[in-house]
C-alpha cells in the first residue's frame, strides 16, 4: 500500500475538495492517461487496485505512471464508541483528486489495448474518469 514514510503532523483536518485540478492536468509523462471528472478521496488501496488492473491487461508490456499520492491520513473512532475524548486513530491514506486532474498515465502499447487497460482501472475508482491521449501523440 502506498504511504508516506513520515509526515508533520499525524492526523488532519478534513478539507474542501471545491474547484478544479490546476496542476497535473495534462498527459506529461505517457502517451494516454486517465482523467478524473469528479472531485473525490481516492484510498491506497483503490490505487494499488488500479494499478494491478492495467498491469496484467497490459501484461507487463509498457510503462505506467502514478500521478497521484495517498499523502491525507483519514482518522476514524471505534466503533459503538461515545461521543468526545478526542479525534480517533489514523485510519487509512488517501490522495485528494479534483475534477481534470489525470490519474494514471500508460506509453509503450497500442491505443486499445491502453484505453481497455484504463477502462479497467477506472472500474476499481469511485468516480466518474475518462481516457485522454496527449496532444502531439502519432499513433
Amino acid at each position: 500500500m502506498l504511504m508516506p514514510k513520515r509526515v508533520k503532523f499525524r492526523k488532519a483536518h478534513r478539507g474542501r475538495r471545491k474547484g478544479a485540478a490546476n496542476r497535473g492536468h495534462r498527459v506529461s509523462f505517457g502517451d494516454f492517461g486517465l482523467k478524473a471528472m469528479e472531485a473525490a478521496w481516492i484510498t491506497s488501496r483503490q490505487i494499488e487496485a488500479c494499478r494491478i488492473a492495467l498491469s496484467r491487461k497490459m501484461k507487463r508490456d509498457g510503462k505506467v505512471w502514478i500521478r497521484i499520492f495517498p499523502d491525507k491520513p483519514v482518522s476514524k473512532k471505534p466503533l459503538e464508541t461515545r461521543m468526545g475524548k478526542g479525534k480517533g486513530a489514523p485510519e487509512f491514506w488517501v490522495a485528494v483528486v479534483k475534477p481534470g486532474r489525470v490519474m494514471f498515465e500508460v506509453s509503450g502499447v497500442p491505443k486499445e489495448i491502453a484505453t481497455e487497460a484504463l477502462m479497467l482501472a477506472s472500474h476499481k475508482l469511485p468516480i466518474k474518469t475518462k481516457v485522454v491521449v496527449r496532444t502531439d501523440y502519432e499513433g
